[in-house]
């Protein structure tokens, strides 16, 4: 195979998503090499490296497309599940970081007088941010804001003084210049969109659209004060099509329902795999140590051990959707789909680390099932607790090595803390402390609480709380959130599918480190 070769352009939003130009037809790189178009061949989805380095995994390519410009690619940032990726995010924004460079393997290749390559086949491997691209026309150029949608051009160099554009002959356009022309570009456009009235009557203004107006004048006058042509006007919103009067701002917002999660991802420990399974070697015993004299024979020991293996489980669903909704909604929905497959796998997953009954049902191995973490067992359900509420707790706190107290939190759900707020000590102080500052987590004994939505409510033979360092939890991921989107399965129907996936599995690693309360079958 033939070095892999790293050429070098991008945008990037506060979301993660990114676009940008990797190659630019044309023109050579900084050793001479020319790229034909037509010369790229990849695969759908590509890696997204930092500085071709391929334990920095930060991203995917999802789409890469060849246009007379060059080689136009868009992808994500996995900002919600890579540390890196974030940071990145952060480098670019800053203009610290504003390249793209590629990495291929050339398939058919010529000499060019006076150095360097004309390139007409290649495979295409990876594509990387870095911050000294090999060519100089590939740089990142956009950042959409995730607050207000905006795209901020980059229009800085991350070449060599001497490499930058000749202003002479590339002049950069003022971004007030720009801004004010896009601004007039959009007017134009949404004014040649809106529908005209039939007798087309109406002066021409900022608002000359016939049903807007007439909307605009009910507010303010009421219909008696209407002429009949505004009327007549008016009446296009009766009750089959009521919304067609209002600005298109009146519906632009999708209402949706609160989703919670459990948080165990966020405490856990959290590793990405490359295989279908990883194991931990676990110790179970430990070597002994025995007085003896000084010439007396000396007793053999040795510690004992044991594998865990952690899998990988798969979680996917498919959704379909009309192709005319898509072309027409006005709510960006398929970035709304995706959001809501992130949403409803992460309810799953959390549910899984928590009650996930292990690989005989394909799900992971929830921490309240795992039969090698030590409990207490409290009174029944109508006395909860039986003892003196303080008295359970500080018990619970003080069963764990110090160590590992010392990094635990407690895990309960909303109604099981509503109960536990009203626990005092022998003094009559609130076992349960609220932070002083503001983003502060609220306390029970010193540590943490942390609301675990799918931990059980108070109940005969139910596990309401348990107290541990989550560290002893392993998180493994192999395969993040990935979107397919099917046009041809229900091309017939006249319906887009997209199917999401992912793979990712956990297990209790170091069950020392937690208790559980257990309250008494009866």
């Amino acid at each position: 195979m033939d070095k892999l070769e790293f050429k070098a352009a991008i945008t990037v939003d506060e979301t993660g998503a990114i676009t940008g130009l990797a190659w630019p037809f044309g023109s050579a790189d900084r050793v001479g090499d020319i790229i034909e178009k037509g010369a790229f061949r990849s695969p759908a989805h590509l890696p997204m490296l930092f500085a071709h380095d391929q334990a920095q995994a930060v991203g995917i390519w999802d789409s890469i497309a060849e246009t007379p410009e060059g080689l136009q690619v868009k992808g994500r940032l996995l900002v919600d599940d890579v540390a890196r990726a974030r940071e990145v995010r952060a480098l670019v924004r800053e203009k610290a970081v504003t390249g793209l460079s590629i990495g291929f393997v050339t398939k058919t290749a010529k000499a060019r007088p006076g150095g360097g390559r004309t390139i007409s086949a290649l495979d295409l491997h990876e594509i990387s941010i870095v911050a000294v691209p090999c060519h100089p026309g590939a740089t990142i150029t956009t950042i959409k804001a995730a607050t207000d949608g905006t795209a901020h051009s980059l229009k800085e160099s991350t070449m060599d003084p001497e490499l930058k554009n000749d202003p002479a002959t590339d002049p950069v356009v003022d971004k007030k210049d720009f801004d004010a022309l896009k601004a007039r570009l959009d007017k134009l456009e949404a004014k040649s969109n809106r529908p005209i009235a039939a007798n087309n009557n109406h002066p021409a203004a900022d608002n000359d659209n016939g049903e807007a107006k007439a909307f605009s004048l009910y507010t303010r006058r009421g219909v008696e004060q209407m002429s009949a042509e505004e009327r007549k006007s008016l009446t296009v919103g009766v009750s089959a099509s009521a919304g067609y009067l209002a600005p298109e701002t009146f519906a632009a917002e999708l209402i949706k329902l609160l989703k919670e999660f459990s948080p165990i991802r966020q405490y856990a420990r959290v590793v990405t795999i490359g295989a279908p399974e990883t194991k931990y070697p676990r110790r179970v015993g430990s070597p002994s140590a025995y007085w003896v004299g000084e010439t007396a024979n000396r007793t053999a020991s040795q510690g004992s051990y044991e594998q865990l293996s952690i899998k990988p489980h798969e979680l996917a669903t498919f959704t379909d959707v009309s192709a005319q909704l898509l072309e027409d909604n006005a709510y960006n929905l398929e970035g709304e789909l995706q959001q809501e497959f992130a949403e409803a796998f992460a309810t799953a997953e959390g549910r899984a680390f928590v009650l996930g009954t292990g690989d005989n049902d394909n799900q992971p191995t929830g921490l309240l099932v795992n039969g090698d973490i030590a409990e207490m067992i409290t009174g029944a359900a109508a006395s909860f607790p039986a003892t003196n509420p303080a008295d359970v707790l500080i018990t619970m706190y003080h069963k764990l090595p110090t160590t590992h107290a010392q990094r635990g939190v407690w895990m309960m759900n909303r109604n099981t803390l509503a109960t536990i707020r009203k626990w005092k000590d022998s003094d009559g102080h609130y076992l349960v402390i609220d932070p002083i500052t503001a983003g502060m987590p609220i306390t029970m004994l010193g540590r943490p609480i942390v609301e675990c939505l799918d931990m059980p409510d108070i109940a005969a033979g139910s596990t309401p709380i348990v107290f541990g360092d989550l560290q002893g939890y392993r998180i493994i991921d192999r395969i993040q959130l990935q979107v397919l989107r099917d046009p041809f399965a229900r091309a017939t129907n006249g319906e887009v599918r997209f199917h999401a996936r992912r793979r990712t599995g956990g297990d209790v690693t170091h069950p020392d480190r937690f208790i559980k309360l257990k309250v008494a079958a009866s």
